[in-house]
């Protein structure tokens, strides 16, 4: 009886950082789409209010990240490594800042959204975000690791497709933009958003890495 109360303490009450990890899953996932439906929302007071979604969203996940790595403090045992626990929450946390960024810039700056780079950029993100949740909700199943690795495949695909659309958005940009402002501007919304797939695929290099170790 003693020991049985012992092994108690050092044992999670439940699987707290499956479920914070699913929070964080399914808050990126819905920023993905809600920074798609920005960039398609012709309405400017809409815009407003799905950037202020977007907004609280980050904030969320901001509370969610904070709180993994409190129960980090506290749990003797983990699902996993420590150093990936950590390195996974801060992946997914980078993700959740950067579609964040890109809608805060477009809004702050009064960019029209309406171009067809930016437009298929939020596509891409809403798509990769989907595919890191879909991943992220498996990580419970790690002994069947195939379709999460089909969830991760796929986001590295979507990064490579986001380079090649940055660069042609890019090439057309300098080609068409007189506005030097204006050019500096948009350029750098085009930067954060490629970068956002940039950090969905670290997630999935953490994800993967995981896998290695524990399927």
């Amino acid at each position: 009886m003693a020991l049985n109360n012992l092994l108690s303490v050092f044992m999670p009450k439940d699987k707290v950082f499956y479920s914070l990890f699913e929070q964080t899953a399914n808050t990126i996932t819905e920023m993905g789409a809600k920074l798609e439906e920005f960039v398609f929302e012709g309405d400017a007071a809409k815009r407003l209010t799905l950037s202020k979604r977007i907004e609280d969203l980050e904030h969320e996940n901001d509370n969610t990240t904070h709180q993994i790595f409190q129960e980090l403090g506290k749990n003797f045992i983990t699902p996993f490594d420590r150093e990936d626990i950590h390195y996974l929450a801060t992946a997914m946390d980078d993700v959740a800042d950067y579609i964040h960024a890109a809608c805060k810039k477009m809004q702050f700056h009064g960019i029209n959204p309406n171009e067809q780079g930016i437009q298929n950029l939020a596509e891409i993100i809403k798509q990769c975000s989907a595919e890191l949740g879909l991943a992220v909700m498996q990580l419970r199943e790690l002994k069947r690791p195939e379709k999460i690795m089909e969830s991760l495949v796929k986001v590295n695909s979507l990064e490579n497709h986001a380079d090649n659309v940055f660069d042609m958005s890019i090439k057309q940009l300098f080609e068409k933009e007189d506005d030097f402002k204006k050019l500096i501007i948009q350029r750098e919304v085009y930067m954060v958003m490629e970068t956002a797939t940039d950090k969905a695929e670290d997630v999935a290099n953490v994800i993967e890495s995981i896998i290695v170790k524990y399927a």
